[in-house]
């Protein structure tokens, strides 16, 4: 493996190695859940064997995992704070596979309100670090995590941002931030079924204005999430990832106008262009988000 060359894993790129004529093997943690369902079946769809893990099976997945909606995966249920758990499934689960090419990290509780802080608090905590100390034991090197989108530093209430678009470099972010070997934010993730509470926000910009009026279709994350595990990039590196659009009617300008009058506006191309740069994600992963909330209302 020294001799190998040099790419996003350190030592070896995805494409190196040596599996025989096996898929690339993949853990994704939280696919069960919203984002995470959409990654399963995204990343089964590009030719991932993919062994999913949380706390719950989702809704309408049988025993072995198949599903018209999800595609075939492995689900492992375990406890991701109990450490022993975590490195045993990274290793192997009843011989069922042996070896992990890579893992995306999904599983969390989002957002305050949920459950106790405390509780959140150690579930987010303790999760991500037994993820992340079972990864190095077993020198797994191509590693996604995703954060709400509280990483860089919003809700935007009642600290407006020092500038708009925010970008990765946003300065609360750089005070805030946790290096990671790739990281992503996680905004609104939202299906179909839910694009209809859209329209209930178009009267009063301040409705969602705490993350500068950011979402994600779910399936746009699931790309972002490929495109990660694909980069060939070494080292440690953070994109922020949103739809093209906001979530508004109203344009940019009045949107800021009304609720940040204050803020340096660097004005977008388009009028409703997100306000969550992905310009870095689009140049260095190829990242190109297809769903927009008005073309998905009434679907």
């Amino acid at each position: 493996m020294s001799n190998a060359k040099s790419s996003f894993t350190n030592e070896l790129a995805l494409g190196e190695f040596p599996r025989g004529d096996r898929k690339p093997r993949v853990i994704v943690t939280g696919g069960s859940g919203k984002l995470g369902r959409s990654t399963v079946k995204y990343l089964s769809d590009e030719g991932w064997e993919v062994i999913s893990v949380d706390t719950r099976r989702p809704a309408g997945i049988s025993e072995d995992g198949k599903s018209g909606l999800n595609g075939a995966y492995r689900l492992v249920e375990i406890d991701l704070e109990d450490m022993g758990s975590v490195l045993e499934t990274f290793m192997t689960t009843d011989m069922a596979y042996s070896g992990i090419d890579a893992v995306v990290h999904l599983a969390a509780i989002p957002s305050p309100g949920q459950t106790s802080a405390s509780r959140q608090f150690r579930t987010n905590t303790m999760g991500t670090y037994n993820v992340l100390e079972a990864c190095r034991k077993l020198k797994i090197k191509n590693i996604v995590l995703a954060s709400s989108e509280t990483l860089i530093g919003i809700p935007f209430d009642p600290h407006p941002p020092e500038s708009l678009p925010i970008t990765e470099e946003h300065e609360r972010n750089r005070s805030r931030r946790i290096r990671c070997r790739s990281l992503w934010a996680r905004l609104w993730r939202s299906s179909m079924r839910e694009y209809s509470t859209f329209e209930g926000w178009q009267k009063d910009p301040k409705l969602r204005y705490w993350n500068c009026w950011g979402y994600i279709d779910a399936r746009d994350g699931a790309q972002s999430v490929h495109l990660s595990l694909k980069s060939e990039k070494k080292g440690h590196h953070q994109y922020l990832i949103a739809a093209p659009d906001t979530c508004m009617r109203m344009s940019n300008d009045e949107l800021v106008k009304a609720v940040f009058p204050n803020v340096k506006y660097n004005k977008t191309a388009g009028p409703n262009d997100t306000l969550l740069s992905i310009e870095k994600a689009k140049k260095e992963l190829g990242f190109k988000p297809a769903y927009k909330w008005q073309d998905q209302v009434g679907k």
